[in-house]
């Protein structure tokens, strides 16, 4: 999955800044949906951390049946958080 593909179907768009915000809530309930319904594994995570990009992520519990996987998850969560750190200074 690529980052402009999912900016593509989920929002019509690959400029996030003329959206609308209810094409915006619009596309991440979309999003959410698609979640819920992808069984690879793969997929499932690229859709979860797009989500979490926007902070409407679900919960790990909820999203990732084992502890492996939600390890995962919170790596990709520290490794995002530390480079919009790298970005301030």
């Amino acid at each position: 999955m690529q980052l402009d593909d999912l900016l593509q179907r989920y929002f019509a768009t690959t400029d996030l800044s003329g959206v609308a915000p209810d094409t915006l809530s619009a596309g991440i309930e979309h999003c959410r949906v698609d979640l819920g319904l992808e069984e690879d594994w793969g997929k499932r995570f690229a859709l979860w951390s797009f989500l979490h990009m926007f902070g409407s992520a679900p919960d790990l519990d909820v999203t990732f049946e084992n502890e492996e996987d939600r390890e995962a998850a919170r790596n990709f969560m520290d490794l995002l958080a530390a480079s919009e750190g790298d970005g301030a200074g």
